[in-house]
């Protein structure tokens, strides 16, 4: 590349034939003496040597030499100035390549070097060859290093040491040499030719600046070295790293044309602060909402605090991770801390901790644990002043003052430093725990969170969790859950694939195997479809456990087309800080509708649908198990639902709105339904028929409702007469409610189809 030729640059001075008045005796600038007419210089035309040359007798200590004519510099051009110089008669001088170095403003950038190193002119006659380079940039060979300041020079030479010699010089040569220091003249700009100098120390923030500004769509290559960029930068040309970056924490890089983790890991030098960076700059790059991983695995020494990277505590801006694994490298920074404390709980304020005991220590995101507390309670803030600690979730049964338990697990990515993070994504990430610690920790708050045909493998204690309403909205799509504890019979697992504190959730076509729980899930109008999660082990009629774990009363959920494999639905209400029935809403809402429940060598008391109420009181107020089918394995159960009365009961005389039909029972004992139809026989004349419809009622719950009595058979009385009468039907009736009377008025027999509920409509 020649700028004197593409760009028209006139880089050469005038040569001395062209007059002395082109030549200053000082640096050239207006107004400067000129050496026409000076008793010291003189033209000379008849050099053996030289076709025409200046003759200058040294009369000062550095006899300057400059053009008062401008030679333009532009910060991608090396020029070379060369001059051939003999010493003729006298004491013999040094000689030097010399230029004065101008700004915009047309002043001396005096922090530059302008004289280059000196040549002893030995003897008489002999022609030197004196030569510098000047550049922006400081590379090898670069005699002059000016930088990005200086735009013009007055070049010329300098004669130092004793006076009283005469010398002849050359015509002075300004050579444009570009192209020595550029490796592709077309495509890469070399942030090295705008002042980068890669020490480590040197802030190179405006070099970069200035080659991204120059790039015009060319590739920027930063070359060997380690450059310090103190400043949030920018580069929108494409960028390529042979050298690294170091930056400030608080300092960001974004790359507009390389945005994936190949070009960051480049960048700094390894995968995990490449990684880092990459994330920091996803949360202020605008015209890019995705961070590609590239395919690529990034290995972590301890969790990355996602809001602590990004210097936010709150982002609504939809933001993609994509494309790439994350695995957990073992190390200390994935030890879960553990602290033990003693507190005051009282329902009145019923997410709240008081007179905690060492507070401080207790870590904000740690799981509570302790009697009277329900599953995925976590700790969400705390005030240390005050000893108090704000919990996600309300207990179940621990007034008073007793001992809690905090466990603070360690996630690859932790987003709990977000006060709000909306619509943040993740994409085909594998999340590699390897036991060594948990997958992901949800935002504080935020809403439409999204994780989409990821996997989590093997994680410590959870895959997801969310301590907050940083879950709301939550859409989980194709993920893979794989435990780390599927060798452990399923009654030692301690692992959970995810919980939800916060309502709308959508988890739809995910897998997950052999954990503690698939989701324990407070809130309402949550959506489960399509998923396969299955619990079972090794082990001779094995113990079975929760895969799904709802934890309040009325949760308005739809639960389709699922697989649920050798666990059960669990229905409670363990984050009620009053857990007994007080006017409000009771259990309902739940629609089981499509599943395929299976079960493999268990035992007869396994159950797949489980009640489970802490308090008195409650009731059925809108269930629905329809169209499901239960099928056994190697084994038989006795029924398929089953009322947990650990804590308290039902009340079934307070039913309503409890549909199951058309569900499939294969190896279950005994099927249920509401509404219940029976054929009931009386072959012996009774005025009044007794109907058990116990084993058939879901839960061992009551009759409410008779809403027909059709005869299949001649109703006869004792002397065989056909009797045309219809009985009064009386439910509710024996010891537990769960038989009915039809009273016909006078001793009969026959045959009847009774259609009767234990509920009434709302």
């Amino acid at each position: 590349m020649n700028k004197a030729i593409t760009d028209g640059l006139v880089l050469m001075p005038p040569p001395f034939s062209a007059g002395l008045n082109q030549w200053s005796s000082a640096n050239g600038l207006p107004g400067d003496a000129s050496y026409s007419g000076a008793p010291n210089a003189a033209l000379v035309t008849n050099d053996q040597d030289f076709a025409g040359c200046l003759e200058l007798q040294k009369t000062s200590s550095t006899q300057k030499l400059r053009a008062f004519a401008e030679t333009p510099l532009r910060p991608d051009m090396y020029i070379r100035v060369s001059a051939r110089v003999k010493a003729v008669s006298g004491n013999l001088p040094a000689v030097r390549i010399a230029a004065w170095a101008g700004n915009l403003g047309g002043a001396n950038v005096g922090s530059v070097p302008q004289t280059a190193s000196s040549v002893q002119l030995t003897s008489y006659g002999e022609v030197v060859t004196v030569q510098a380079i000047i550049g922006a940039g400081n590379r090898t060979g670069v005699d002059l290093v000016w930088g990005l300041q200086p735009v013009f020079a007055h070049v010329g030479l300098d004669l130092t040491g004793p006076t009283g010699g005469v010398v002849r010089i050359d015509d002075i040569v300004v050579e444009d040499v570009t192209e020595v220091f550029l490796r592709d003249m077309v495509d890469v700009v070399d942030v090295r030719d705008y002042g980068a100098v890669g020490n480590g120390s040197t802030n190179d923030f405006a070099a970069f600046q200035a080659a991204d500004a120059a790039a015009a769509g060319r590739t920027i290559l930063v070359s060997a070295g380690s450059y310090l960029i103190s400043g949030n930068l920018t580069v929108n040309a494409p960028i390529r790293f042979i050298g690294t970056v170091t930056q400030p924490a608080a300092n960001r890089m974004v790359l507009t044309r390389n945005f994936d983790l190949d070009t960051y890991a480049a960048a700094y030098g390894n995968d995990e602060e490449g990684f880092r960076r990459a994330l920091q700059a996803l949360f202020y790059f605008s015209d890019h909402v995705t961070f590609d991983m590239s395919g690529r695995r990034v290995d972590l020494t301890g969790p990355v605090d996602v809001a602590d990277v990004s210097g936010l505590s709150s982002f609504s801006t939809r933001r993609i991770l994509r494309n790439g694994s994350i695995n957990a490298v073992a190390s200390s920074n994935w030890n879960t801390t553990t602290v033990t404390s003693v507190a005051t709980y009282a329902t009145a304020n019923s997410t709240r901790l008081t007179a905690v005991a060492n507070v401080a220590n207790v870590p904000v995101g740690a799981l509570v644990s302790g009697t009277g507390v329900g599953r995925e309670v976590y700790v969400k803030s705390k005030n240390v002043g005050a000893g108090t600690i704000e919990l996600s979730q309300p207990l179940y049964g621990a007034a008073g003052t007793r001992t809690y338990t905090f466990k603070r697990f360690k996630y690859l990515l932790d987003f709990s430093g977000f006060s709000v993070l909306s619509l943040f994504e993740m994409h085909a990430i594998e999340f590699n725990c390897l036991g060594l610690c948990s997958g992901v920790m949800m935002p504080l708050a935020g809403s439409v969170n999204r994780f989409d045909s990821c996997t989590f493998n093997r994680p410590m204690d959870r895959g997801i969790t969310s301590t907050g309403s940083g879950c709301q909205g939550l859409l989980l799509d194709y993920c893979q859950f794989l435990s780390n504890e599927q060798a452990l019979d399923a009654q030692n697992r301690t692992t959970i694939a995810l919980n939800v504190q916060a309502n709308d959730a959508k988890i739809r076509n995910n897998r997950i195997v052999r954990f503690r729980h698939f989701a324990v899930m407070n809130g309402t109008s949550h959506m489960i479809y399509n998923n396969h999660f299955f619990q079972g082990d090794d082990a001779t009629a094995g113990v079975r456990v929760a895969g799904l774990v709802f934890t309040q009363t009325n949760v308005a959920t739809v639960v389709q087309g699922n697989y649920v494999d050798n666990c059960f639905i669990e229905w409670g209400n363990e984050h009620d800080p009053e857990p007994a029935f007080s006017n409000e809403f009771s259990f309902g809402g739940l629609n089981l509708i499509g599943n395929i429940f299976i079960a493999s060598d268990v035992s007869s008391a396994f159950r797949w649908i489980v009640i489970k109420p802490y308090g008195a009181g409650h009731f059925l107020n809108g269930f629905t198990l329809v169209n499901n089918t239960f099928r056994v394995f190697s084994a038989t159960v006795d029924r398929v639902e089953a009322l947990d009365t650990s804590f308290a009961t039902l009340d079934f005389s307070r039913s309503r709105d409890v549909l199951v039909e058309g569900n499939t029972f294969n190896q279950v004992n005994q099927r249920i339904a509401n509404p219940i139809v029976t054929d009931h026989s009386q072959n012996t004349e009774a005025a009044t028929w007794t109907v058990d419809a116990s084993a058939y009622i879901p839960f061992g719950g009551r009759i409410r409702m008779v809403e027909s009595v059709q005869p299949t058979s001649n109703i006869t009385n004792a002397a065989g007469v056909v009797r045309y009468t219809m009985p009064n039907a009386l439910a509710g009736q024996g010891a537990g409610g769960d038989h009915v009377s039809l009273r016909w008025g006078e001793a009969v027999k026959g045959s009847a189809v009774v259609r009767m509920r234990m509920d009434v409509p709302a």
